[in-house]
């Protein structure tokens, strides 16, 4: 992903398109793409500044109020796999990602490497 440009060249182009100057003219006058000019100049008129939005925030946590039943889940059925569990969280009407769900696992220190419940299974 590109980095945003200088809020010093945003500034500039969108004073210029404030004083009369068209957004293909200011685009030209400081090299920059014709629709960054336009966005820059908009973003000044509806907010005052042409400064870029924040990037990134915090994730909210998808299993906040299902991660006491995941983790219960798990414990009863330990072999148990990522998309089931998302399978049986859908049927619960919680909708979450694979990433979301590793994501969680990750975070209380849960494992799903082959194991002898594994084993077993593949015996059969």
């Amino acid at each position: 992903m590109p980095r945003a440009l200088s809020n010093d060249l945003r500034e500039r182009v969108a004073q210029a398109t404030a004083e009369g100057m068209t957004c293909r003219k200011a685009a030209a006058l400081f090299k920059v793409s014709v629709a960054s000019a336009v966005k820059w100049s908009q973003r000044r008129r509806d907010t005052g500044s042409a400064a870029a939005k924040p990037v990134g925030g915090v994730r909210r946590d998808a299993l906040a109020e299902m991660g006491d039943w995941v983790l219960s889940r798990i414990a009863e059925r330990p072999d148990i796999t990522l998309h089931a569990l998302i399978a049986e969280l859908e049927a619960r009407g919680t909708r979450v990602s694979y990433g979301a769900m590793w994501r969680f696992t990750k975070r209380h220190r849960l494992s799903f490497k082959k194991n002898a419940a594994c084993q077993r299974a593949a015996e059969a």
